[in-house]
């Protein structure tokens, strides 16, 4: 029996910890939850606007190693997933953007011309094609796999698009999967919703909003275990957006 508070403490902490590490889905899977976020998807630029993309932001106060991982959408299947490429790592409280694309030499500038108007290098733009992982105007879903076929990041959905705006998700700084996303898909405006900075594309034709290439920015911890603690403790921090210089 737990008797001591120094005995509860630490029981708190380390089912906290495996909670964090390893979530059960539906189909009885274990998944090995990494501090990658899928923070952003666009399901519908529009006609003569870009290819469908979504963004991850990395939670965590060191770098995350992507080689070998996958996507798929709300099928969330590893069989049905297929190869992320461009990006290999993404760094603490960094933001990549992934488009689908079969043709990324071409698509990837024309992406950061569409909505910025120039050439800027930041932030990581990678790619990823195939059969069945289109996403839909209609509602779908975004997972990532490692190269195992683990599931690293929790589950994101969103339903009917409206045709220029992007869908983001909000996160506490634990990102926690028992709790992220801890709000629905949002649909972006122009300004600022729910502490998400939005904006409008720098094409006009058509005129898309969002907000590619920021990231949450969760305050790093010193190490997990004090990420773990002071989640225990219901110490968990505000984030914040900000966009990538």
């Amino acid at each position: 029996m737990i008797t001591s508070p120094r005995s509860l403490t630490r029981f708190a902490i380390a089912s906290l910890a495996l909670l964090l590490v390893h979530l059960p889905v539906a189909h009885g899977q274990v998944t090995s939850i990494s501090s990658i976020r899928i923070t952003e998807v666009m399901s519908s630029s529009g006609v003569g606007g870009t290819a469908d993309w979504w963004e991850i932001t990395n939670f965590g106060g060191s770098a995350v190693t992507i080689s070998g991982w996958k996507m798929d959408d709300n099928s969330f299947t590893f069989a049905n997933s297929v190869a992320l490429v461009g990006v290999t790592s993404i760094a603490p409280g960094e933001t990549a953007v992934f488009l689908e694309s079969a043709t990324p030499g071409t698509d990837i500038p024309n992406f950061r011309s569409f909505w910025t108007g120039t050439s800027a290098t930041t932030p990581q733009i990678g790619s990823y094609s195939g059969s069945g992982v289109g996403l839909s105007s209609t509602g779908d879903g975004v997972v990532l796999f490692d190269s195992l076929g683990s599931e690293v990041t929790p589950r994101v959905t969103f339903g009917v698009a409206t045709t220029g705006s992007s869908f983001y998700y909000s996160y506490d700084s634990s990102g926690s999967p028992a709790t992220s996303p801890n709000s629905s898909a949002l649909l972006s405006a122009v300004g600022t919703i729910s502490g998400q900075v939005t904006f409008a594309s720098a094409s006009s034709s058509p005129a898309n909003v969002g907000s590619p290439g920021t990231a949450i920015n969760a305050v790093p911890e010193p190490s997990a275990l004090a990420l773990v603690a002071g989640a225990a403790v219901g110490g968990a921090a505000v984030v914040r957006r900000r966009r990538l210089a």
